[in-house]
């Protein structure tokens, strides 16, 4: 067990630049003080004090007696109150901080304090990804098997078309998956690509030779190739509002589930292409049903039904025109379809 001695919190708060105009919106459910416990996430911590737990930078109260006071471990007590007019949260119950005495604390690294819970979004870091059509027709694939193996595995070597001028040695073995439609012009954004294997460069050329290090899936002969990715860091995450409107919609769910809840991973028609970046918090609707009417007329008229507040999501991977993203709050059922919008 690896320990450290900090001072202040384990993991930075996440906003420690950012800070929002908005006016501040306290939960009227909000508790009078928190203890913090192992396997608190800073979303839902926040989330107990403030309607839309972007706006922390706002509530905490800075001790400038602390070198970073944008940190807090478990153990540590916070303090709801209002000070001078304002709401305040501390880790004194009189607001004041500026009492507390600096201290050096030794606490295992695996009692960090997570932004949100990275083991639910670990998985979809490196694979699957998403390519475009033209990626797909320019990528190198899989043209045969060393020692006429008819199919491979770990440990085994593939002939791949074409590697001659290589950027680097790692590269992932995928396969076309479905595409993602936009529900409202039905092009085509990109097509999921399937994790197939893991491959090392072994010698460049038209063919190229790559040992396989690991699978899960049978290798098939025409399976593409993309340079492995380094992976992005799945602690670090600052969730905020886009600076600017997008609207869009829920267009899948990852993971084999049917309804969607808290924690689960979506796919939204909108990426890089619309602004949207790292951490960006999309409010989720609910599309309202169409009801007829009955009553006003001899004929049913139709009247669709208002789109109604269901959740919140965070982009964790945006690519140029799909995202990624983390069902962060849910107050109703989502579905496939349902609309996001800047909040």
């Amino acid at each position: 067990m690896f320990f450290r001695a900090i001072l202040g919190i384990l993991i930075p708060l996440f906003f420690t630049a950012v800070v929002w105009a908005d006016e501040l919106q306290i939960n009227p459910n909000h508790p009078e003080r928190y203890t913090v416990v192992k396997g608190d996430t800073l979303w839902d911590i926040s989330g107990k004090f403030l309607q839309h737990p972007w706006q922390w930078p706002q509530l905490w109260h800075n001790n400038p007696q602390i070198k970073d006071p944008h940190w807090i471990y478990p153990g540590d007590t916070l303090y709801f109150s209002y000070v001078n007019g304002m709401p305040r949260l501390s880790l004194s119950p009189d607001g004041n901080d500026e009492k507390l005495i600096p201290r050096v604390r030794e606490s295992s690294i695996d009692q960090a304090i997570r932004v949100i819970p990275s083991d639910a979004i670990v998985q979809f870091l490196n694979s699957p990804k998403v390519v475009s059509a033209e990626e797909l027709a320019h990528a190198p694939y899989v043209i045969g098997f060393v020692g006429e193996h008819l199919i491979a595995g770990a440990g085994d070597g593939v002939y791949v078309r074409a590697i001659e001028e290589p950027e680097g040695l790692g590269y992932t073995i995928y396969r076309q998956g479905k595409p993602y439609i936009s529900p409202v012009t039905k092009e085509v954004l990109g097509y999921e690509a399937q994790y197939i294997a893991d491959t090392t460069l072994q010698e460049p050329g038209d063919p190229a030779t790559l040992r396989i290090n690991k699978s899960d899936l049978e290798i098939q002969r025409g399976d593409r190739l993309m340079l492995t990715g380094e992976g992005e860091l799945a602690l670090n995450y600052f969730p905020r509002p886009p600076e600017h409107q997008v609207i869009g919609s829920i267009i899948r769910v990852m993971g084999g589930v049917s309804q969607i809840g808290q924690h689960d991973v979506v796919v939204i028609d909108k990426g890089t292409a619309d602004g949207l970046e790292v951490g960006h918090t999309l409010d989720v609707y609910r599309r309202g049903n169409m009801v007829v009417d009955r009553y006003q007329s001899v004929e049913a008229v139709a009247v669709k039904m208002p789109d109604e507040l269901a959740g919140v999501l965070m982009v964790f991977r945006p690519f140029e025109r799909v995202s990624y993203a983390l069902v962060m709050q849910a107050t109703g059922a989502i579905h496939t379809l349902d609309r996001v919008q800047t909040p």
